[in-house]
């Protein structure tokens, strides 16, 4: 149900009463970028609920109807008709998109290529109909500039809760040196691309071990996989029981919009990650400071050689990832993003 409270929490701060539009609350997209800043947003005197898109026809005609008591609703990375999102624009008072991927093409793993201009046409009407558009990089954002000015876009990244991610204690008399991998059936499609190259770090790593959590496995020749069902609730804190994260994506323009979550999940449990520098990737792994880049396979043997024969180094680059996700990647650093854009509602309605 709506809320109903309004007005001023402190001096020049106003409340916003906010609704998310979302796929569904158990969703990725909705966890990391909306429901954990929950809790911020209510302390700073915001509200923030939560409800379901429609699938039916009928349901998508009557979209915002019951909203209007919001100040603003939130649109979290569906592209809806175009005819709908006009509606939703005459029916509400402010409207916002918040998005993580580059959702106007067709993904890495499609038949028909990245271009889609049904996709297109929805992403540029959606963009334009927004008062505010909340974009997951510079990438995304640079997109959305395409088609409205500057100041109705903000970056704001995709951040992970660093209280949940413990850094475990390591010693050079660790056993099996383990690599850790965390996706889904979705995007494990992109590791098994990779596989040649993890058979190779197989070949020169003796005892190395890649971890798999996930919720479909896959076997790599010279590299044995540990398997590790996903669990929300322990995820955490197996990422944590690894030695190095792995972060490999396809080169493409699908990938360049991704946000990295798993390379931010690796560093919060202080782990050095070796990465292709595709993206965001590119800013979040620096070579010797975070971990290390790689494109070839030599560049990955490597890599996961030099980290393999120095525990202290792993040690060094895991504190400071995690010092960086502190900083700029945490639950709090975005929270504090998202409260900075929402005063601007305060003085003015920026959308037509």
């Amino acid at each position: 149900m709506p809320h109903k409270d309004s007005g001023h929490h402190g001096p020049g701060r106003v409340a916003v009463r906010l609704v998310a539009l979302v796929e569904s609350e158990s969703h990725v997209c909705c966890r990391y970028r909306l429901t954990a800043f929950h809790s911020a947003l209510v302390a700073a005197g915001h509200t923030l609920d939560f409800q379901p898109l429609p699938q039916s026809l009928f349901g998508r005609a009557a979209l915002g109807r019951d909203l209007t008591s919001y100040d603003a609703i939130i649109l979290q990375r569906k592209l809806l008709p175009r005819w709908v999102i006009a509606l939703l624009r005459r029916r509400v008072q402010r409207l916002i998109f918040d998005f993580d991927d580059a959702v106007w093409l067709r993904d890495s793993y499609s038949t028909k290529g990245f271009n889609d201009p049904k996709r297109a046409a929805r992403f540029r009407a959606t963009i334009q109909a927004c008062d505010l558009v909340v974009a997951g990089n510079a990438y995304l954002a640079e997109e959305a500039r395409k088609f409205v000015p500057a100041n109705r876009i903000t970056v704001i990244p995709t951040c992970v809760d660093v209280t949940k991610y413990h850094v475990r204690e390591r010693t050079s008399h660790d056993s099996a040196l383990r690599l850790v991998w965390v996706g889904s059936a979705s995007t494990l499609q992109g590791l098994e691309r990779f596989g040649p190259t993890l058979s190779a770090i197989g070949r020169a790593v003796p005892g190395a071990r890649l971890k798999l959590i996930c919720d479909r496995f896959t076997e790599f020749p010279d590299l044995p996989v540990e398997r590790c069902t996903w669990v929300e609730a322990t995820e955490a804190a197996e990422i944590a029981l690894a030695d190095i994260g792995i972060g490999w994506v396809p080169d493409d323009p699908w990938s360049r919009g991704k946000c990295a979550l798993k390379v931010l999940q690796y560093q919060a449990a202080g782990l050095p990650v070796v990465a292709n520098p595709v993206g965001v990737q590119a800013d979040f792994v620096r070579d010797g400071e975070t971990g290390f880049r790689a494109n070839s396979t030599g560049e990955w043997v490597r890599a996961i050689q030099a980290l393999a024969a120095d525990v202290g180094m792993r040690k060094r680059l895991g504190e400071t990832a995690r010092c960086d996700v502190e900083t700029h990647y945490s639950v709090e650093a975005g929270a504090r993003l998202w409260i900075g854009s929402l005063a601007r509602f305060g003085t003015t309605r920026m959308a037509g």
